[in-house]
C-alpha cells in the first residue's frame, strides 16, 4: 500500500510540474516585448508619452495665441474709440456742397501767380 501512495505521490508531483512548465511557457509569452501583451502595454505607453508632449505643445500655442489675440482686440478697440471721435467729430465740419458767402466788406486783394516759363514767349 505505501508503494502505491508513493506512486501516486510522484505521479501528482510530476503532474503539478508539468503544469508548472506550461503555466511558466504561456506567461513568458502573454508577457513577450514583442508580440504579447507587453508589447501592447510598451507601444500604449509610448503614445501617451507622445500624446502628453503633444498636450503640452498645443497648450503652450493655445497661451501664446491667446495673447496675441488679446493684443489686437485692445488694438482694435483703441482704433475703434479713434473712428467713433472722427465719425462724431464730422458733424462738426460745414457742408461741402454749400457755397460760400462772400464777404464785401474785405475789399479785393491782389492774388499774385507764377507763371511757367514752358508756356510764356521763350521756348
Amino acid at each position: 500500500m505505501d508503494l502505491i501512495a508513493d506512486i501516486l505521490l510522484v505521479a501528482g508531483a510530476l503532474g503539478a510540474g508539468v503544469y508548472c512548465f506550461v503555466l511558466a511557457r504561456r506567461l513568458s509569452r502573454f508577457n513577450d516585448l514583442e508580440s504579447g501583451v507587453g508589447g501592447a502595454v510598451a507601444v500604449l505607453s509610448a503614445q501617451v508619452d507622445d500624446l502628453t508632449k503633444t498636450l503640452e505643445a498645443a497648450r503652450s500655442t493655445a497661451g501664446a495665441s491667446t495673447e496675441s489675440l488679446e493684443g489686437l482686440t485692445d488694438r482694435a478697440e483703441d482704433v475703434a474709440r479713434r473712428l467713433e471721435l472722427l465719425v462724431a467729430s464730422m458733424h462738426d465740419l460745414p457742408d461741402p456742397t454749400a457755397t460760400p458767402q462772400r464777404d464785401d466788406t474785405v475789399p479785393n486783394e491782389p492774388v499774385f501767380m507764377r507763371h511757367n516759363e514752358t508756356h510764356g514767349g521763350e521756348a
